[in-house]
């Protein structure tokens, strides 16, 4: 347990590298007068690689780590299928969404709310945005972060909060330029130091049950875990421990066909096309820009499961073969799945252990410092400047962006402790979320592509999203969350048609997108790319159906 002085060493050199790399991107791209889309947006300044990089590092943070590590040790490798998932939704975001944002030079997505149907729409979002951004995502992301580090270096919980806090808060006030280009480096330690504790753990499954090497421990982790290798569970397939010393069924979690089919669909488009926290990182690059970020990003979604999901599965079997059985309990005796990716980092070498630290730290840190900025946009353009100050000047508006970008922190600090009786985190980040998913992308998708869609409509869909999710999972608790939202789109988006075809002057709706078929079309390069990724997720889903 704890870490030693060259793990130390190695930890602190990945932080002055990214600090340093931080500041010195900042004052080499420093504008000379504050611009409020320079700081937001980075526009123009993101390369491909950075954008790609930075989607990931953003995305990838303790929730994965910590949480999907252990899904992965309670239900296996069906928890992928968020990853792959996402894979094949980037494409679609990439081909679809990417250019009307573009074209209408949109810059936050109340922005579009407000362009394609009014103020109200928009604020009620945004307030949504941030509510759900602050209190659900950065929260939960700051406590997973924080346990993380705890278990595996022993200091308290609350310092390690504070120190990934202050950490975060560092690099977010250098604005998105900073973010998206230390995000390279994020990405390149996490994705070096997962490896490193999936190869670890794979040694150990091969080293505990008489193989040698992680070609037996990969074939040892399917024999001893067949039930864990199945990305579409039956209802009844397999149970997982609920926290309180029984199970329950892993089926409410992922339900069969609609992990291909139904509501994972309206999870990762909400997500991907419709959330400032991602889209932000491509709405201030060209079109052919930031479609290849996209597809560099739906490559590395493909590798991701072999880094946060595989080790808990080999803690799993690990656990099944008499390993970790106290630290993988909680305070009252029962198994807590979310211990899996901590215990493991905790049996790496030293040097290797500090580079995993590290890896962890820097998804973590780069989530915050994403999430942060998102936050920060939102209520710096769409709330502030709208309401408060509309003549707001450039400089006073970075201002008011920084000075968000430290109050969300004091709250998500305050708040993030609060959550320590989760059992698995991960599931409910996305279930929470989801109250106001199918809303959210009912009103972007009809919004996209039908001129018709009334302001009215929009109104009712954003208003009813959060009570109507509401109702369905408390009078119906026996329905999977993801089949809930599944449902909830389509009411939605039936009550959003019938709203705005029996309004008459929907038939001329002057805020009705122009959309030119061409926008549409990708690069060569672009589709080729995209079939592979396609053919690799057709293959994936086939061998471990």
């Amino acid at each position: 347990m704890g870490l030693h002085t060259i793990d130390y060493c190695i930890f602190l050199l990945y932080f002055f590298i990214v600090s340093g790399y931080g500041y010195w991107i900042y004052r080499r791209k420093k504008t000379k007068q504050a611009d409020s889309k320079d700081f937001f947006l980075a526009e123009g300044s993101l390369t491909w690689w950075a954008i790609g990089a930075s989607l990931i590092a953003s995305n990838i943070s303790a929730e994965q780590f910590i949480g999907m590590s252990g899904s992965g040790f309670a239900m296996g490798l069906a928890i992928s299928t968020y990853e792959w998932m996402a894979a094949a939704t980037l494409i679609v975001v990439a081909v679809f969404f990417i250019p009307i944002y573009l074209k209408n030079k949109i810059y936050t997505m109340p922005q579009f709310l407000s362009q394609r149907y009014n103020n109200s729409v928009s604020t009620i979002m945004a307030v949504f945005w941030l509510l759900v951004y602050v209190f659900v995502n950065l929260s939960s992301i700051l406590y997973l972060g924080a346990l993380a580090i705890q278990t595996i270096s022993g200091i308290d919980f609350y310092y390690c909060m504070y120190g990934c806090a202050i950490f975060a808060i560092f690099i977010t006030l250098g604005g998105m330029k900073v973010i998206g280009y230390t995000d390279v480096i994020q990405v390149f330690v996490l994705v070096l130091g997962g490896l490193a504790t999936t190869y670890l753990a794979l040694d150990l499954v091969s080293d505990q049950l008489g193989g040698t090497g992680i070609g037996d421990g990969l074939s040892y982790l399917y024999s001893e875990a067949t039930d864990h290798f199945s990305m579409v569970l039956s209802e009844g397939e397999i149970m997982i421990p609920n926290g309180e010393g029984g199970t329950r069924d892993a089926y409410m979690d992922l339900p069969g066909l609609s992990v291909l089919i139904g509501g994972m669909w309206i999870i990762n488009l909400n997500y991907w096309g419709c959330n400032q926290y991602i889209t932000q990182r491509a709405l201030g690059a060209d079109l052919k820009t930031a479609r290849s970020g996209l597809l560099f990003a739906a490559f590395l979604k493909l590798l991701m499961p072999v880094i946060v999901v595989l080790p808990g599965i080999a803690a799993y079997v690990l656990h099944k073969n008499g390993m970790f059985q106290a630290e993988m309990a909680n305070e009252l005796g029962h198994i807590k799945p979310d211990h899996a990716y901590p215990v493991l980092l905790n049996l790496l070498p030293i040097g290797l252990k500090g580079l995993s630290f590290a890896a962890l730290t820097a998804a973590i840190v780069a989530s915050l410092a994403g999430k942060a900025n998102s936050i920060s946009t939102i209520f710096t353009l769409d709330i502030y400047n709208k309401f408060f100050n509309k003549n707001a000047t450039e400089s006073r508006l970075v201002g008011v962006g920084k000075l968000v970008v430290v109050a969300s922190f004091v709250i998500a600090v305050l708040v993030a402790p609060a959550l320590r009786n989760l059992d698995q985190a991960f599931q409910y980040i996305q279930e929470y979320t989801g109250f106001i998913s199918p809303g959210v992308f009912a009103i972007f998708a009809l919004g996209f592509f039908w001129k018709r869609t009334t302001s009215a409509a929009a109104l009712t869909a954003a208003i009813l999203t959060i009570p109507l999710s509401t109702f369905l999972k408390f009078q119906f608790p026996e329905i999977p969350f993801i089949d809930r939202m599944g449902i909830v789109f389509v009411m939605l988006a039936v009550l959003m048609v019938i709203i705005t075809l029996l309004d008459p002057k929907s038939k001329h709706n002057p805020k009705g997108l122009e959309i030119d078929a061409s926008m549409f079309k990708p690069s060569t390069s672009f589709t080729v790319g995209a079939i592979l990724i396609c053919g690799i997720l057709v293959g994936l889903y086939t061998i471990f159906w």
